[in-house]
């Protein structure tokens, strides 16, 4: 990836409390750990806004933490201009995905939008499930699903600077 190139990806869930906020810590600590936190920009929303200004829910914050993400972005929501701001944007599954469709202002935007779990590498699913009403186990699942789909989406973005 050249150095130069400067991405920008939006990871998106339905509160942006759990998923994305998670998506954004693991992304934003493998890109420190490479040297690309200057060149690949990332930050999380959620469709709904009933959350807003919010911490990410506090049992995705203790599983993170056991790993080494410290989560502390703010709930916000999904907004136009989002659009224009971001190179990629990650929905978590198909109701965030249909969601974001709707919400993109072109079929330019909607070029953008992508499956976050396209990403995996080694655990074959098709979305990264909600773990809000489930236990311990179902967050636990969550994180090993988005350090898969983030080593992936790194790849790809090593492997495609202009994709």
């Amino acid at each position: 990836m050249s150095k130069k190139t400067e991405k920008r990806i939006l990871f998106v869930c339905l509160g942006n409390i759990c998923r994305s906020p998670l998506a954004k810590g693991i992304m934003q600590t493998y890109l420190e750990r490479d040297g690309l936190e200057d060149y690949i920009k990332v930050d999380s929303a959620g469709i709904l806004n009933c959350h807003q200004g919010e911490l990410p829910d506090p049992r995705m914050r203790a599983h993170a933490i056991k790993r080494g993400y410290n989560l502390l972005s703010r709930s916000r929501q999904v907004k136009s201009d989002d659009f224009d701001d971001f190179d990629l944007i990650l929905g978590m599954d198909d109701r965030n995905i249909d969601a974001l469709k709707e919400l993109a202002p072109s079929p330019e935007a909607q070029q953008k939008i992508h499956r976050m779990a396209d990403f995996c590498q080694r655990i074959p699913v098709d979305c990264v499930p909600d773990p809000y009403f489930g236990g311990a186990s179902g967050f636990e699942n969550v994180l090993d699903i988005l350090e898969d789909a983030c080593k992936g989406l790194l790849e790809y973005l090593k492997n495609n600077p202009k994709g």
